[in-house]
C-alpha cells in the first residue's frame, strides 16, 4: 500500500509541475534552442570520435582507479595539498566538518559541486553552526529557495526574472528590478564581502591528474577562482571517478564538455591548480588545502561488468537538455540530487531505492540521452536494468508479473488476443476504436482513443496474401510484432503489396510472437530473454537474405536489446537473427531500392520513431521513401522528437505522455500538413489516438500505407 501512495504522491507531483505554464515555457525554449546551439559548437566536427574519445579516456580511467588515485595522493601531498579518502557521505561530511573546526572557521564560501549536493553537505555544515554560502549565482538562488539545483549546469533554470528580482527584494530588503543585468549585480555586491570575509572555500573538480597532482575546475562565472585563492582554506571535494592520468585526457575532455553542456565552445574559465595558493595567507604565513576524495559506491560499481560505464559521466546535463519528459516537468520531478536520465540511474547507488524507485519508470526508452551523452553511455538500457535491479530486490508487482508469464507463452498470449477481439464488441460500436476504457484504465487514460482488436490478425491472413514467387530479388522472413499482428494488420498488407511487386519471396514464420520490449520496459528480465529465445528459435531454420519489421521498436530491440538479454544462451543463432534484422524504410529504400510508388498527392509531415532515428539510426531512408511516393514532404520542428508513448510509459503516466503528444501535434497541426507518416505501430497508435480525441484535422498512417494504399 505504501508503494502504491508513494507512486501516487509522485504523480501529483509531475501534475502539478504539467500546470506550470512558465516552467513549460523554459523549458521549451531551452530545449529547441539547446538543440541548435549544439548542433554549431560542434559543426565541422567529428563529433562521434570526439564522444567515443572520452567514453575511452574515462572507461580507462575507471579500471586504472586505483592506481591513479595512489599516484594522483603521492603527486598532490608533494604539492602541500593534504589528501582524504572518504568511504561514504557522511564520512566526507564528518572530515570537511573537521577541518573547519581545526582552522576555527565560521564562514564558508562554495562554488557549485554536485558531489557537494549529492553528500547533502551544506545542510551537515550549517548544523554544526557554520554560515555556508553558495556562489554560484543558480546555486545561490536555489539555495536561497531552499531547494536543490533543477539542472547540473543551470541551477534555477525552473526560475523565471521576476521570481528571483522577488526573491532578490526579500534577501536585501529593497525593491529589485526584474532586468536581468541589475539582477546580476544585485548578486555579486550581495556575494562580495563573502568572498573576502570567508575562512574556507569549497570547491569540486571536473577532473584530478594524477600525472601532475592538479585539480581541475570548468566554470562560467569565476567564482571557482575566487572561492579558491581568497579564504585561508581551500577545500576540493571530488568523486573517485574524476581521476583521469594525464592534462591530455582533461582537455580531451574539456573539448566536449562546454559544446555538450550549453553549446558553448569553451567555458569562460578552465582553473588547473597544483597546490595551495599564495595569495593569502594564514597567521603561520601558509595557506592550507584539502582534496576530499569520496567514494560513497563508486569503487563497487567500478567493479560491476553492468553500471560501470555510468562513471564515465562527465556532468555535462546534456542527458535532461533532450530528455521529453524533463522537458515537461523540469529536474526536481525528473531526479532526486542528480537529475536527467544518469540522475534516474546514479540515485539507486548514491540515495537508495526508496528514491529511485518511481523515478526508473518515468522514461519514454527513447533514447535521445544515450545519442547525445558525452561519456558514451547506454542511459536508457541502464535505466532498465536498475528498474528490474529493484524489482528483483523488492518482488516484482502483480502486473508485470502477470505481463511476464503471458509474454512467455505464445500460445496463451495470443489466445488471449483472440478472445478480447470478442470481448470488445459492446464497447466498440463497429468503430476501429474503444468507446469505452477497459475497467484496468482510469479517466486519466482518456487523452487518446484506443484501437479495437482487429476481427482476423495478420497470421490468419498471410497463406491468401502471400503470392508464390519463382525467382526472387530477394527473401525476407516478416517479424510482425504483436501490435500489428492483431491491431493493424492493414499495415502488414500494405506492406505485403509492396513486396509482391518487387519479387520478394516472404516467409512468415508462426512461432514468433512479441519481440519483448513491453517486458523489459516492465522490469521482466527473465521474460523478455526467454521470449528473444523463442523468437530467435522460430527463424532459426528459415532460409532469408533479411528479416523485415515494420516496426522500428521492434527492430531496434531485436537488433540491440534482444541479443545483449540472451547472449550467454544462444549467442551464434542470436546473433545470426540479429545480423538479418531490417526495418521495413531500410529494406524498401537502400536493399530493393524503389524508384517510385502511386502517389495520394498529399502532404506529409514525417515522425521519425525514437526506436528509427536514434535505435537504429535510420534517418534518411523514410524521408527518401515519401519523396518517391508522389507526395509532397514537409518537414516540422519536432520531427524526431518523441511522441510520448513509450510502451507503459503512457500507462504508468498518462498526464506525462498526453502533454508530449500534445506539443508533438501542435507541431504538426503548425506545419500545415494533411498526413502525418510513421514507421511504428506504437506511434500510430498513440498519435492517431490522439488526434482523434482532440479532434485534430491530422490523418495519420503507417509508410506502408502511403507507398501501396489499396
Amino acid at each position: 500500500m505504501a508503494k502504491e501512495e508513494s507512486l501516487k504522491a509522485y504523480k501529483d507531483r509531475l501534475d502539478d509541475a504539467l500546470g506550470n505554464k512558465f516552467l513549460r515555457r523554459a523549458m521549451d525554449n531551452f530545449a529547441l534552442a539547446y538543440r541548435e546551439s549544439r548542433k554549431n559548437a560542434f559543426s565541422g566536427m567529428d563529433l562521434k570520435g570526439m564522444i567515443q574519445e572520452v567514453a575511452d579516456i574515462k572507461a580507462n580511467a575507471i579500471i586504472h582507479n586505483e592506481v591513479l588515485l595512489e599516484t594522483f595522493t603521492k603527486k598532490a601531498e608533494a604539492n602541500g595539498i593534504q589528501v582524504h579518502l572518504a568511504e561514504k557521505a557522511e564520512d566526507a561530511n564528518r572530515i570537511i566538518a573537521e577541518i573547519a573546526k581545526q582552522t576555527r572557521t565560521r564562514q564558508i564560501v562554495k562554488s557549485k559541486s554536485m558531489t557537494a549536493e549529492e553528500i547533502h553537505l551544506n545542510r551537515w555544515l550549517e548544523n554544526e553552526g557554520l554560515e555556508v554560502t553558495e556562489t554560484d549565482l543558480g546555486e545561490w538562488i536555489v539555495q536561497l529557495r531552499k531547494e536543490g539545483p533543477s539542472h547540473m549546469v543551470m541551477p534555477a533554470i525552473h526560475l523565471s526574472r521576476h521570481q528571483v528580482a522577488d526573491l532578490f527584494t526579500t534577501v536585501t530588503g529593497t525593491e529589485q528590478d526584474a532586468e536581468i543585468q541589475q539582477l546580476v549585480k544585485v548578486a555579486r555586491k550581495e556575494l562580495r564581502e563573502k568572498f573576502v570575509t570567508a575562512d574556507m572555500g569549497i570547491t569540486g573538480a571536473n577532473y584530478l591528474i594524477a600525472e601532475t597532482g592538479t585539480i581541475g575546475i570548468a566554470t562560467n562565472e569565476g567564482n571557482a577562482r575566487l572561492v579558491s585563492t581568497l579564504p585561508r582554506v581551500h577545500v576540493a571535494l571530488a568523486g573517485i571517478d574524476k581521476l583521469l592520468p594525464t592534462i591530455n585526457d582533461a582537455l580531451s575532455i574539456n573539448r566536449v564538455l562546454p559544446k555538450n553542456a550549453t553549446g558553448q565552445a569553451i567555458t569562460s574559465y578552465v582553473t588547473w591548480i597544483t597546490g595551495p595558493s599564495e595569495c593569502k595567507t594564514t597567521k603561520s604565513g601558509k595557506r592550507e588545502m584539502h582534496l576530499v576524495f569520496l567514494d560513497n559506491g563508486r569503487s563497487k560499481i567500478a567493479r560491476d561488468p553492468v553500471f560501470a560505464q555510468i562513471l564515465q559521466c562527465v556532468r555535462c546535463g546534456a542527458c535532461a537538455n533532450v530528455c521529453p519528459v524533463y522537458r515537461m516537468v523540469g529536474g526536481h520531478q525528473l531526479g532526486h540530487i542528480y537529475i536527467g536520465a544518469i540522475g534516474l540511474i546514479t540515485t539507486y547507488f548514491f540515495h537508495g531505492r526508496e528514491h529511485a524507485r518511481n523515478l526508473v519508470q518515468n522514461c519514454t526508452n527513447c533514447g535521445a540521452c544515450k545519442e547525445v551523452c558525452a561519456g558514451g553511455i547506454d542511459l536508457p538500457s541502464l535505466i532498465k536494468d536498475v528498474h528490474a535491479k529493484i524489482q528483483d530486490e523488492e518482488g516484482h508487482p502483480l502486473k508485470s508479473i502477470m505481463l511476464g508469464k503471458v509474454l512467455k507463452s505464445r500460445k496463451l498470449f495470443h489466445t488471449l488476443l483472440r478472445t478480447a477481439q470478442k470481448a470488445q464488441r459492446p464497447v466498440t460500436g463497429g468503430t476501429p476504436y474503444l468507446r469505452h476504457l477497459p475497467m484496468v484504465f482510469s479517466r486519466e487514460h482518456n487523452f487518446r482513443a484506443l484501437p479495437a482488436i482487429a476481427k482476423t490478425p495478420f497470421r490468419d491472413r498471410f497463406d491468401t496474401l502471400n503470392k508464390t514467387v519463382e525467382s526472387p530479388a530477394y527473401k525476407i522472413a516478416l517479424f510482425s510484432g504483436c501490435v500489428q499482428d492483431f491491431v493493424y494488420p492493414e499495415h502488414l498488407e500494405a506492406a505485403m503489396r509492396g513486396f509482391e511487386q518487387a519479387n520478394v519471396r516472404v516467409s512468415f514464420p508462426m512461432d514468433q510472437s512479441c519481440c519483448g520490449l513491453p517486458a523489459v520496459s516492465m522490469g521482466e528480465t527473465s521474460a523478455a530473454r526467454d521470449v528473444g529465445l523463442q523468437n530467435s528459435e522460430a527463424f532459426a531454420n528459415v532460409d532469408v537474405d533479411y528479416i523485415v519489421t515494420l516496426c522500428a521498436s521492434c527492430a531496434s530491440h531485436l537488433k540491440h536489446g534482444m541479443p545483449r538479454l540472451v547472449k550467454d544462451y544462444a549467442p551464434e543463432k542470436v546473433e545470426s537473427f540479429a545480423q538479418k534484422v531490417i526495418s521495413y524504410s531500410q529494406f524498401m529504400n537502400d536493399v530493393v531500392g524503389i524508384e517510385s510508388c502511386q502517389g495520394l498527392g498529399k502532404k506529409i509531415a514525417f515522425h521519425s520513431p525514437c526506436h528509427l532515428c536514434r535505435g537504429l539510426g535510420v534517418k534518411k531512408a523514410p524521408r527518401e521513401l515519401i519523396a518517391k511516393s508522389g507526395n509532397d514532404y514537409v518537414p516540422t520542428r519536432e520531427e524526431e522528437t518523441c511522441c510520448g508513448f513509450g510502451g507503459s510509459f503512457s500507462v504508468n503516466f498518462p498526464g506525462v505522455s498526453r502533454e508530449i503528444l500534445t506539443q508533438k501535434l501542435d507541431d504538426v497541426q503548425s506545419s500545415g500538413a494533411e498526413l502525418l507518416v510513421t514507421e511504428c505501430p506504437g506511434c500510430v497508435m498513440q498519435l492517431r489516438g490522439g488526434a482523434v480525441k482532440q479532434d485534430r484535422d491530422i490523418e495519420v498512417a503507417h509508410l506502408s500505407e502511403i507507398l501501396y494504399p489499396e
